[in-house]
């Protein structure tokens, strides 16, 4: 029974990675960036998206894709307040976005002329990291209330990330929070990885993860050319 249940798992896995390839050649063909922001519940996700939107929507088209376990659009209401294009995506209970729901949310978005696709996925430290969706990036959101020892408890989802955001740095003085300790736990499992310490409510740390993303943004567009 464990070799047939193994056998089944990794074909849906394959048929995910097929329909990620897939997706990632559809923002390719449009010339947009992709990015996968993955974090726990309550970590920062949609404020950071927030503080993004803010930086770069004027020199940017961006365009999001809300993952949710229920059908709530609490998070997806608040971006379309901010006048940026976004659909929401029910995963019906399920722990994590996969290729599928995302190639339905980009088939309910107008992808032409734009740069940006910021997809938020599930709140989750574990399902995110098992399923590729066609994001050129993959951003994991650590905050500080979470505690220091998140990268040794959880490692899968560090590891295949190229940034790392530390949020909720206002909170530093008033939590035990070993900063070092933490940023070894990255470095041992994902060593070239980019740490970015930042605080979506205060905006402290802001310019360096907007830098970060625009250098990305700018990236992409030279390469197409």
């Amino acid at each position: 029974m464990s070799i047939e249940k193994v056998q089944i798992v990794e074909k849906i896995l394959d048929a995910n990675d097929q329909m990620a390839l897939e997706n990632q050649q559809v923002f390719d063909q449009k010339n947009i960036l992709a990015i996968n922001i993955m974090a726990s519940p309550g970590a920062g996700k949609t404020s950071l998206i927030l503080r993004t939107i803010e930086g770069l929507a004027s020199d940017y088209k961006i365009a999001v894709i809300e993952g949710d376990t229920a059908p709530v659009t609490i998070d997806a209401d608040k971006i379309y307040e901010r006048g940026i294009p976004v659909t929401q995506i029910n995963t019906g209970g399920d722990c994590h976005l996969d290729a599928l729901m995302v190639r339905k949310g980009m088939q309910a978005l107008n992808l032409e002329g734009v740069d940006l696709v910021i997809i938020e996925n599930v709140g989750n430290l574990i399902c995110p990291a098992a399923f590729k969706l066609g994001s050129h990036l993959n951003v994991a959101i650590a905050s500080i209330p979470e505690g220091d020892d998140k990268p040794y408890k959880y490692p899968n989802i560090y590891r295949g990330i190229q940034c790392l955001v530390l949020n909720k740095t206002d909170l530093l003085p008033y939590v035990d929070f070993n900063l070092e300790y933490f940023k070894q736990g990255i470095r041992i499992l994902n060593p070239g990885v980019d740490i970015l310490p930042l605080s979506s409510k205060t905006g402290e740390g802001m310019d360096a993860w907007l830098a970060w993303l625009c250098k990305r943004i700018n990236e992409k567009k030279h390469a197409q050319k």
